[in-house]
């Protein structure tokens, strides 16, 4: 049993290095996530083209996220660099501030935070290690009594309790950000902090006019983060590709334990709209200085699988950690561990559905014959990638196998659950197209004499959403 789900790992500090990222993509990485909170620019550019370099030693499709900063929503620096916020003591951020703070008062990033803002109000900094309760806002500073007290130092973030702020998703910086993403050609786009898919659609039409020099159109991942996304998941959802299930800011401004019901709600939502989704944040945090995960960290990447996720994500564990390689091993393991539990229901999801497409037809057509038949493989040969991603919405053990003549289209596939990508020859013939896909598949070992597969593709060939035939082939 091959590995379903994919791995996104954080290039950072740790990783930096073509011999430790060569090593981290054989342990299991599919994705490299570039983290546009960190560096310049031709640090970002720098580094995608060394991702594929080593993609291309290492001979496998590797996918480039770069993910978007968002609003900085933080205070600012400190006299010492640091304070301490002690329980009952009043603490004041101030807008206006633009020299370093003390034990009584700080500046903000954000400007707005006092016209955001009502007594009453609760922020959290620090990711929720620290609370301030709103007394009063006197102009341009916010004057706060500590409710849960600590260490507050330089350019911590700052969120509000239940939502409310009003920070657009998309800075400058995010704007000239996009620009350099699509001048390497990114292959998803991560939009941090998204309020609604006016956020998303915003996001797209700005990738697609900095991707028109290179004929380039990334696809889109809304980060779900903000307590105003959630009514409006599925207008996000169909604004965009995929989601991330952002725990982190998300939690804080939630509440922990109203996450892990969110996460598969969001999963299960994503998967009936035939979206990706990656879960993330503190995954295996443990591993940033421990070489063995927690147990607690082991059953939380399970469930994530469990639940349906295309793909669990590191950040810290590999961009700063001790131990980037030995995490995205574990992760691999413990992936391929709860997949062999995972129930297979295909009957029950077709139950009552119908499909209005052709292509997509043939598609959910392929799952069912060859789950029912016990098909080594299922073969999509596919321009844009659909085929495969519709496929890959259900679990049924079976491999799916995306082949395309688009490096573009390849390396998208690398984020679909429980789908291999091949970059393969075009054709224009489709009888040589499906003897050429079975030779593929019968060098890489896949297919063997005697095996049976289900293989679709579309004709006349080469037209995106134009497959229509389904063909159940015995290996000679």
């Amino acid at each position: 049993m091959t590995r379903a789900t994919k791995i996104v790992a954080t290039l950072g500090p740790a990783s930096s290095e073509p011999e430790v990222l060569e090593r981290l993509l054989r342990a299991g990485v599919d994705v490299v996530r570039l983290n546009f909170s960190h560096g310049k620019a031709e640090d970002h550019i720098a580094r995608a083209r060394m991702v594929r370099e080593c993609a291309e030693r290492v001979g496998k499709p590797v996918a480039l996220m770069a993910d978007l900063q968002g609003p900085k929503i933080r205070v600012g620096k400190f006299e010492n660099g640091k304070t301490l916020l002690v329980p009952g003591a009043r603490f004041v951020l101030d807008a206006a501030r633009t020299e370093p703070g003390n034990d009584e008062v700080v500046g903000l990033d954000y400007k707005e935070l006092p016209r955001d803002v009502k007594p009453g109000d609760k922020l959290l900094l620090n990711d929720g290690v620290l609370l301030l309760e709103v007394e009063s806002v006197h102009g341009d500073q916010v004057v706060t009594i500590v409710r849960l007290g600590g260490e507050l130092s330089n350019n911590k973030g700052i969120n509000k309790q239940g939502g409310g702020l009003t920070a657009p998703a998309l800075t400058g910086k995010d704007m000239e950000d996009i620009r350099t993403a699509m001048a390497f050609q990114a292959d998803f786009l991560a939009v941090s902090f998204p309020k609604s898919a006016t956020d998303m659609e915003m996001a797209r039409q700005l990738a697609n006019v900095a991707g028109e020099p290179y004929r380039h159109k990334p696809a889109l991942i809304a980060k779900i983060e903000r307590c105003e996304a959630i009514p409006v998941l599925e207008e996000i959802l169909r604004a965009s590709d995929g989601i991330m299930v952002a725990r982190g800011d998300l939690a804080v401004e939630v509440g922990n334990a109203a996450v892990p019901a969110l996460q598969k709600k969001m999963i299960r939502m994503a998967r009936e709209m035939d979206k990706i989704t990656i879960t993330a944040t503190q995954m295996m945090e443990s591993m940033i200085v421990n070489p063995v995960p927690t147990r607690a960290e082991v059953s939380d990447v399970a469930n994530a699988v469990l639940d349906g996720t295309d793909a669990v994500m590191t950040s810290a564990e590999t961009a700063t950690g001790k131990y980037p390689v030995e995490t995205v091993e574990a992760m691999a393991l413990i992936a391929l561990e709860a997949e062999r539990a995972e129930d297979v229901k295909l009957d029950a999801d077709f139950t009552n559905k119908q499909f209005g497409r052709i292509d997509q037809s043939i598609a959910m057509g392929a799952l069912f014959t060859a789950y029912h038949l016990g098909c080594k493989a299922i073969i999509a040969l596919t321009e844009s990638g659909s085929t495969a991603l519709w496929m890959s919405r259900h679990n049924i053990h079976v491999p799916i196998f995306g082949l395309t003549s688009k490096a573009t289209s390849e390396r998208r596939m690398a984020l679909y659950r429980n789908v291999a990508p091949v970059l393969m020859p075009a054709h224009t013939d489709r009888d040589h197209a499906l003897a050429d896909a079975e030779r593929v598949l019968v060098q890489r070992g896949v297919l063997r004499p005697g095996d049976t597969y289900a293989i679709t593709c579309g004709e006349p060939m080469g037209y995106p959403g134009g497959t229509n035939m389904l063909k159940v082939c015995r290996v000679n």
